[in-house]
């Protein structure tokens, strides 16, 4: 990691303190994620390739999930 120094005004650096207090985290964290923020550089949507790779037939598997996972795992709750 490089450091940088830069001079801001005090206003400024209170409000990343503040900031940085808030959070529980360094100032150096709050403005790394503020740049990676501002330069468009954070998370990026990946394609999930596991994702619709089959279908269950089902259509209401979502909405059932907590019967269908009790049932699944039923045998395995009582050891």
């Amino acid at each position: 990691m490089k450091r940088i120094t830069i001079a801001v005004p005090d206003d400024l650096a209170r409000a990343v303190t503040r900031e940085a207090k808030r959070r529980d985290t360094s100032t150096s964290e709050v403005i790394r994620v503020a740049l990676v923020a501002h330069l468009g550089l954070g998370f990026r949507r990946r394609e999930l390739p596991f994702a619709n790779l089959g279908s269950s037939g089902d259509p209401d598997i979502a909405q059932r999930m907590e019967e269908i996972l009790h049932e699944e795992w039923e045998g395995d709750l009582r050891r």
